[in-house]
């Protein structure tokens, strides 16, 4: 496939980019800023653009199969996931291009206690992470809302954080994934695994699904 990475010098993005192009994948790899081209994967085809950009995200998605989102704001700009949502979601309607986006865990329900969010469960949102969180969950409410584009949305486990790729991890859909310890976790490399599981076999569609060991 043909691959558009917004993101792609980030933390999750650099890893996305990296498994894609290990697969025999063609990758554009998208940076705000041209002087994080050297962070780059040096196979990857470095461009310059803003997913919060309608003009750039159809810019860089034509005769693309695919495009990936994996931006984050800088605190204090949550509210920009969002707009960012809107902005690619306009992007790339009419175009027949996929979208997958890694979002947040704050909207998934917390196993055994009814409907309630993890955004409001401090043993797996604590307070400092909350902001961020609550705008993940708007950034979801966008997607929601879209009956053109056909956008998948990942919501990681609770603990995202960088680790090793094993390939073994546990799929879900609406509800936090947890280990018999009560751990929601995965390795950043492995939530780059299930990205690229999803681009190339297709299973959720519209649809938000969820990862963890």
């Amino acid at each position: 496939m043909r691959i558009t990475v917004f993101g792609a010098a980030g933390n999750v993005g650099s890893r996305v980019v990296s498994e894609a192009l290990s697969r025999g994948h063609e990758v554009t790899a998208v940076v705000r800023d041209a002087a994080r081209f050297p962070e780059l994967h040096p196979e990857a085809e470095a461009r310059v653009g803003d997913a919060a950009r309608i003009e750039d995200v159809a810019a860089l998605s034509t005769g693309r199969d695919l495009v990936i989102s994996a931006t984050r704001p800088a605190h204090g700009n949550e509210q920009a996931l969002a707009d960012t949502a809107e902005a690619l979601l306009a992007g790339l309607a009419g175009t027949g291009v996929r979208l997958l986006t890694v979002g947040g865990a704050g909207s998934l329900t917390v196993p055994g206690t009814g409907d309630t969010m993890a955004v409001d469960d401090p043993r797996f949102v604590p307070t400092a992470w909350r902001g961020i969180a609550l705008a993940c969950n708007a950034q979801l409410d966008v997607f929601r809302t879209d009956t053109e584009v056909d956008w998948t949305y990942l919501s990681p486990p609770a603990n995202l954080e960088p680790g090793t790729r094993t390939g073994s991890f546990r799929l879900g859909t609406d509800e936090l994934l947890v280990d018999p310890d009560g751990v929601s976790a995965i390795s950043m490399e492995d939530l780059a695994v299930a990205l690229i599981d999803e681009a190339e076999q297709p299973r959720h569609h519209r649809a938000r699904f969820t990862v963890a060991y």
